[in-house]
């Protein structure tokens, strides 16, 4: 297999204003579509982890939260928008590059003292990776780390993640 990180960056779309004008929206779903990539990105994504609990950002984090979570052994737990989960639940607030937003946990998702790792597609301002640092913390967890498909390193999100540290496949 060629190197991972090319692979990835040949199977990634730019698509631009989208969803808003000025935003180059970095579209996964050749990716997915590709068993080869997609497997390799959920092995290294899964690679070392020791942790009891996987957590997906919405949406597109669940597509590769769920199977690194399968192949870590781990629980899977989704990090979901306002008002998408049925249950009690813990909520944060965050800017991200083109608005604001508020996610939510439920508050019973975690054991105390989980460790827990953050896998998401993409880290773009760090907004939504903190508030989901912040609600794996108040729910009585702990973070050991942040996973993403890909960081665009121009827009500094990684200095938003403090003491969680962050691996990306690619960053651009």
């Amino acid at each position: 297999m060629q190197d991972l990180s090319a692979l990835i960056l040949s199977r990634i779309r730019d698509v631009p204003d989208y969803p808003k004008p000025g935003i180059m929206f970095k579209d996964i779903t050749p990716l997915l579509g590709d068993h080869e990539v997609f497997t390799a990105v959920v092995e290294a994504l899964a690679d070392g982890l020791d942790v009891d609990k996987v957590v997906g950002i919405e949406a597109r984090g669940f597509i590769l939260a769920a199977p690194v979570a399968l192949r870590a052994g781990a629980g899977f737990v989704p990090v979901r928008k306002k008002g998408k989960l049925p249950a009690e639940t813990l909520e944060a607030s965050y800017d991200l590059e083109y608005g604001s937003a508020v996610i939510e946990v439920h508050r019973d998702a975690f054991a105390p003292g989980d460790r827990v790792l953050i896998v998401d597609d993409v880290l773009a301002t760090g907004g939504t990776a903190e508030a989901t640092v912040e609600l794996i913390g108040r729910a009585g967890a702990e973070v050991v780390g942040v996973s993403v498909l890909m960081e665009l390193g121009f827009l500094k999100g990684r200095e938003r993640l403090g003491h969680a540290g962050l691996r990306a496949l690619v960053v651009v």
